[in-house]
């Protein structure tokens, strides 16, 4: 009887307390092409995927926008596609998969799509 009534008891807390997940988010915008991410013990520098841009006044312009679509805190999923001089190259999601960086930034023709996916 001991058994099952611990069974039960396990099984209602694996339930109803859900387990804390952390997912990574957004601490710092360096440049067009370049953010920080991290969780709780970390921190990660990603190029963005397929990102390049010349032009000074696109480049501010384009950080302003990352900036206003992805605030600092914001919660995101990175999609990683390879490494470029020991740096992490991804694609970065919001939280819910809506909004893109790269495709963000080529909608708005700040850069083209030099990348194919």
């Amino acid at each position: 009887m001991k058994k099952i009534t611990s069974f039960f008891i396990i099984l209602f807390l694996i339930v109803l307390i859900p387990i804390r997940t952390y997912s990574a988010e957004i601490l710092q915008i360096k440049n067009s092409s370049n953010i920080l991410v991290g969780d709780q013990n970390r921190d990660l520098s990603i190029k963005l995927f397929c990102v390049d841009i010349n032009d000074l006044e696109d480049q501010e312009i384009a950080i302003d926008l990352l900036k206003r679509e992805f605030p600092r805190g914001s919660k995101v999923k990175i999609k990683p596609m390879g490494f470029k001089e020991n740096i992490l190259v991804a694609r970065v999601f919001n939280i819910s998969e809506t909004k893109e960086m790269s495709e963000l930034l080529i909608s708005k023709d700040l850069t083209k799509e030099t990348c194919q996916n």
